[in-house]
């Protein structure tokens, strides 16, 4: 190898480490996020072989996390003719990954979130003490703004990128 793409492997190998740190600090397992990362900034897509050189992880640990990203809708499959291996790519889409990932953590993380919300506050209605009343209250008002942070950012995800980028603009200065 020469020193250029010393320099580019060393930069890959320190951003899919630093994205697998990132990913356990969102709530997306380490070796997940450093495959994503992996994939994100391959030049073409890579077999499960591949990602398992690539990270040192075992066929079962690639395998699980090529499966859950592709079911996240960050990553496809990639048939190759003539080869019966299955290859991975990512999405390298910034702004279709920020979607992706917002729709899916609003369906695993703020969708149940809010059901126990609803719930808590139905079943504490009308339980007339002030102990009652003051849970039933805050309740209600966790259930609004989550569900108003929600259609935020089902506002924002539905927007173009370049709009999304003027509005948060003159919203942020």
């Amino acid at each position: 190898m020469n020193a250029a793409s010393d320099r580019l492997k060393e930069a890959r190998d320190e951003f899919v480490a630093q994205w697998g740190a990132l990913g356990t600090q969102w709530g997306i397992n380490r070796t997940m996020a450093q495959i994503h990362a992996l994939l994100m900034t391959a030049p073409q897509a890579l077999s499960t072989d591949e990602v398992m050189e690539e990270l040192e992880v075992s066929r079962g640990n690639a395998h699980t996390n090529l499966k859950e990203l592709v079911a996240w809708g960050l990553v496809r499959i990639v048939v190759k003719k003539g080869d019966r291996r299955e290859y991975f790519e990512a999405e390298k889409d910034v702004w279709k990954i920020f979607i992706t990932v917002a729709r899916e953590r609003k369906r695993r993380e703020i969708d149940p979130a809010l059901g126990v919300l609803r719930k808590c506050a139905e079943d504490s209605e009308g339980i007339d003490t002030p102990e009652g009343r003051a849970f039933c209250e805050q309740m209600r008002q966790l259930e609004e703004f989550v569900e108003f942070a929600s259609k935020m950012a089902d506002k924002v995800a539905a927007m173009k990128h370049g709009f999304a980028l003027q509005m948060a603009a003159k919203l942020f200065g």
